[in-house]
């Protein structure tokens, strides 16, 4: 089952998958470097799944990104879990190998970390306190990864309590929970802001924090990128905070997927993103 000639296939699987912006990345990018190739969105039914990742196999695609209802739910069906996906709980992408064989990894935890990088070179996971609001699946990768980096002291803040022990309880003493009503007053400290909630996404209400104690020099990022920036965001941004949203995670999880898949690790240029903003 050799990769080295021929037509590339690649895609997303997913329930929904038609909102997806990953076509529109990939696509991009196996134009700008010449390669012959497709990324497609695949609505796979939760009770198809099993078929699905085998079709995958048989159809000779070199893999996919996974995405709801389907990031856990894919892991016992690979061959090899990465140790990264397997603290997170979940795969967002998975790749065929040479010998018919499927291995997963998760790239969003990694993807985050480079947003924040992108955004701020010399950023250190471990310069001071983090406040992460949320405590789903998003997390759990962002607590990963930032644990992996070398935080050392970062708060959870869920709107029921029980998630937020959950992962503090898992993954150890650097993390703590602060009750989700004192999330404002919490912000004062902290050298990054996490949002990884649904609030402030498009169709959804915003997210409710006073951010009166936050501080300028505070890092805030938003795992959302529809809209491009949610209310949280742009209350951040004028008091004069850096900020960051979902794209830069979506942008760079999907650079690492694309050189697993094709063997080129492409760029995020200008013209990607002039791209993806035509498709908002």
């Amino acid at each position: 089952m050799s990769h080295a000639n021929g037509f590339g296939l690649a895609g997303v699987i997913g329930m929904p998958v038609a909102h997806s912006r990953s076509p529109t990345i990939h696509n991009f990018w196996l134009n700008a470097h010449g390669l012959r190739g497709v990324y497609v969105p695949l609505a796979v039914q939760p009770e198809r799944l099993k078929e699905a990742l085998a079709g995958l196999v048989a159809l000779g695609f070199r893999g996919c990104n996974v995405t709801m209802p389907h990031k856990q739910t894919a892991m016992p069906l690979l061959h090899r879990v990465n140790d990264t996906a397997r603290r997170i709980g979940a795969v967002n992408t998975i790749v065929v190998e040479q010998d018919g064989t499927l291995s997963g990894f998760n790239n969003d935890g990694n993807g985050f970390v480079q947003s924040l990088r992108d955004a701020r070179p010399d950023w250190r996971a471990d310069e001071g306190p983090i406040l992460l609001l949320g405590a789903g699946g998003a997390a759990r990768a962002v607590v990963v990864a930032l644990l992996e980096n070398g935080a050392r002291d970062i708060r959870i803040s869920n709107r029921t309590a029980d998630k937020a022990q959950a992962i503090a309880k898992e993954f150890g003493s650097a993390i703590r929970t602060v009750a989700w009503d004192d999330r404002s007053d919490a912000v004062a400290d902290v050298a990054l802001l996490i949002n990884s909630t649904d609030r402030g996404m498009i169709g959804k209400p915003a997210l409710e924090i006073d951010l009166g104690r936050l501080s300028a020099k505070t890092l805030v990022a938003d795992l959302i990128y529809t809209p491009r920036e949610t209310p949280f965001l742009a209350d951040a941004r004028a008091r004069g905070c850096t900020t960051v949203n979902g794209l830069g995670l979506l942008l760079n999880q999907a650079r690492l997927a694309f050189q697993a898949w094709f063997g080129v690790l492409p760029d995020v240029t200008p013209e990607l993103i002039k791209a993806i903003q035509a498709t908002f």
